[in-house]
């Protein structure tokens, strides 16, 4: 009968402290973003320190003027072909913003359905990996880290993980930083039981 009560009491713990529920929380959050909504994103050239700079200064400057053109718009159709007729200007934004910074880099700029994102996690919220509608702007070879936004509705001022400004938005670097936080104190919380499962049968 002992036992029993002992084991009984070891599961209630350890359904209380294992954080099984917070994923499913965090998924359902993701939702912030509408179905229908376009991305824009930005890949840079490498992860370099100069690179991931010069990743910001492009995304500072397209932003400045991207956003006005969508802010007043009220239809995801409207948008799609304000964007489709705009992408010229685009292109010359992120030339001059390359100019301006004294690189010479290759730079593309593409709007389309099909554009790929990985998953990511930013504070509470996960955003999927999949295919989504997009302006890629890749600069050089685009092998380093991304950033993204939605570009309509125009939410490309928020950072996702707490509403502050793209300005004072961590960059990736940070986020895994907090993912890895999030499993050292999941495997610590996993020790603790098995810990009092030990101790509470030897």
């Amino acid at each position: 009968m002992k036992n029993g009560l002992l084991l009984l009491l070891s599961l209630s713990i350890i359904l209380m402290v294992l954080p099984w529920g917070q994923k499913s929380t965090a998924v359902q959050q993701y939702q912030v973003i509408p179905d229908e909504a376009i991305r824009l994103r930005i890949l840079a050239d490498s992860n370099a320190a100069e690179d991931q700079s010069v990743k910001r200064n492009v995304r500072d400057d397209v932003n400045a003027e991207i956003t006005k053109w969508v802010e007043e718009l009220t239809s995801v159709e409207a948008a799609r072909e304000l964007i489709q007729s705009r992408l010229p200007e685009l292109e010359a934004i992120v030339e001059d913003s390359l100019k301006d910074q004294g690189l010479t880099y290759s730079y593309s700029v593409e709007y389309g359905t099909n554009v790929q994102f990985p998953t990511k996690l930013y504070g509470s919220y996960i955003y999927p990996a999949g295919e989504y509608e997009a302006i890629l702007i890749t600069l050089g070879e685009g092998e380093g880290d991304n950033w993204w936004c939605v570009l309509f509705p125009p939410l490309c001022f928020l950072d996702f993980s707490n509403g502050t400004s793209v300005a004072e938005a961590e960059e990736v670097s940070t986020e895994d930083e907090d993912i890895k936080d999030e499993g050292k104190e999941e495997k610590e919380v996993k020790f603790f039981v098995v810990q009092l499962w030990e101790s509470l049968f030897s």
